[in-house]
């Protein structure tokens, strides 16, 4: 019965090897990615249908944040990248941290997006003098490095250190700072929803102490009025911050800041309204031109090279450096 079976198999193979070379071929081309990622112009994304606040107030205009399209190393794309302006080909070991693959960088940048969101919506509600009451912060993990020894993980969000609650990060290093090494310390986390019981060993790097994990601080708060923000499981990244505290700001208050423009933009910020420089100016730029905006706020320490992007490229958009949420309100106010 095997050997009828085997001998079948075989024939088949036999008069239809052609036909399966091909379907490996195309397997090969079109699924099989290479160590690259391809960077291209991407587009904006209207803050207006994402942003929800109750008895908004409208504005005549648009703010929009501007994103960068990444396209993995298929083998065709890497082809076309040689040939295709502004495509850009990057080894995937320049856009990833030690001891990290291109899904584990996406992971962190999907924490960083929320944190994003955290710190523009209280950056903005405070500006606009609007009610804000931030509960807790949390710590959460964004990265362990190749030298820590311990079983957390990204994204567990840090409840007790050694049956300790800590109110800020810097109190958190602070405190692991004044451990010894060597000593191991004990977490409690939160992970998926269920708290977790870890551990992580104290080691030296020049004068002092660590255990091998980045960090950044998560808020629970509630608003008055209420608030809703919309995201797509695709969207990563803290450089939409700048606009989405712009967006939420101007339908805080009365005073319509868009005047009737399409206003892009792109920059980091913390929950001060401070602006932080971003990757990718270039393809954002380039993308808010090939929307037609009016205006293209980046961050002060991305302006000398946005600018020489519109001086090669011809641009007629209108290049806006700020270094606060502040900063840029009052620009778009003149």
């Amino acid at each position: 019965m095997f050997n009828k079976v085997y001998e079948k198999i075989k024939k088949n193979i036999k008069e239809n090897y052609k036909f399966l070379v091909v379907v490996l071929l195309f397997f090969f081309l079109f699924f099989y990615e290479l160590p690259f990622v391809i960077y291209r112009p991407g587009g904006t994304i209207d803050l207006n249908n994402r942003i929800f606040v109750e008895e908004a107030y409208k504005g005549e205009g648009k703010l929009s944040m501007a994103y960068v399209s990444m396209m993995r190393g298929k083998i065709p794309l890497v082809l076309l990248s040689f040939f295709m302006p502004n495509w850009d080909l990057e080894s995937s070991k320049n856009i990833t941290m030690e001891n990290e693959s291109v899904d584990d960088t996406l992971a962190r940048d999907h924490l960083l997006l929320e944190v994003g969101l955290d710190n523009a919506t209280i950056s903005a509600y405070r500006l606009a003098n609007k009610e804000i009451q931030v509960k807790h912060i949390y710590p959460i993990i964004t990265y362990i490095t190749k030298e820590a020894q311990t079983n957390l993980e990204v994204g567990d969000i840090i409840l007790k250190v050694n049956d300790q609650e800590f109110s800020t990060l810097n109190d958190l290093q602070t405190f692991i700072n004044s451990l010894n090494e060597e000593e191991q310390v004990h977490f409690k986390v939160l992970r998926n929803k269920k708290e977790k019981e870890c551990d992580a060993k104290i080691y030296k790097v020049d004068h002092s102490f660590k255990v091998g994990i980045s960090i950044v601080e998560k808020y629970e708060y509630s608003t008055n009025p209420k608030i809703t923000i919309e995201t797509k499981k695709s969207e990563s990244g803290s450089s939409g911050g700048l606009m989405t505290a712009l967006a939420i700001y101007n339908a805080l208050t009365e005073e319509d800041i868009t005047k009737n423009r399409k206003i892009v933009g792109t920059g980091t910020i913390d929950v001060l309204g401070n602006v932080g420089e971003i990757g990718g100016i270039k393809y954002k730029l380039l993308g808010a031109e090939k929307d037609h905006a009016d205006i293209f706020l980046c961050p002060l320490e991305n302006y000398e090279e946005a600018k020489l992007v519109k001086e090669k490229n011809k641009l007629q958009i209108k290049l806006i450096p700020v270094k606060s949420l502040q900063e840029a309100i009052l620009e778009l106010k003149k």
